[in-house]
């Protein structure tokens, strides 16, 4: 990352959320330095975001782009602990490990970590996964702050080494070990889904009855 890039990486809020169209802040970073990313691709940093890209670049203020989303205040992901079936997709998913939990046991999030991103909510498989307002009427660096965005690059580091450890242990294991773990996985979700249907049946009233 060249010295430009890496100052726009400092400028951006580290949620890690992809909405700009790169893996990163940093990809999106290193893409605007190139000039093949515009400044306003960011919806966590807004308008402030922007101001501070286009002071850095020299391009002038652009309103967000909407195809990449709005600004907005900032949210939380909240687990449905009673639909968690303990999958541990949510765990890869995050970029700041704000989830912690198991497999097979229920799964709860650290607040003080989550940045909104949502990255979780499309791999959950029960959608127990929902996002709650954090910070009403507080929006892009209104609702985050530079000791924040620090502190979600640090964790998004770590989760990389940790990813990257993972990794190298499900290489050093027998092949026939992934698609058990495969298999697992998808008795999980039928189970889920058996009991969801289970409870929705519990509570539908009975059927009237004839006088």
């Amino acid at each position: 990352m060249n010295g430009l890039a890496a100052r726009i990486n400092d400028a951006l809020p580290q949620t890690q959320c992809t909405r700009c169209g790169y893996p990163d802040c940093a990809g999106y970073a290193q893409a605007v330095a190139d000039g093949t990313a515009g400044i306003n691709q960011c919806p966590p940093g807004g308008a402030e975001g922007i101001a501070r890209l286009a002071q850095l670049t020299g391009q002038p203020l652009l309103p967000l782009d909407p195809q990449f989303g709005t600004e907005g205040p900032r949210a939380m992901a909240v687990i449905d602990e009673a639909w968690c079936i303990g999958c541990t997709l949510c765990l890869d998913a995050c970029p700041t490990d704000a989830i912690v939990g198991i497999n097979k046991r229920m799964h709860t999030v650290i607040e003080a970590h989550c940045t909104g991103c949502e990255l979780c909510i499309p791999v959950c498989p029960v959608d127990c996964i929902s996002l709650e307002v954090e910070t009403p009427g507080r929006s892009g660096w209104q609702a985050w702050s530079q000791t924040q965005a620090e502190a979600a690059l640090q964790r998004y580091k770590l989760h990389g080494e940790h990813r990257c450890g993972a990794k190298n242990e499900a290489q050093a294991l027998p092949a026939i070990a992934e698609p058990q773990a495969a298999d697992t996985r998808k008795r999980s979700i039928v189970e889920a889904a058996l009991a969801r249907a289970r409870a929705a049946s519990q509570q539908r009233p009975p059927p009237a009855t004839k006088p």
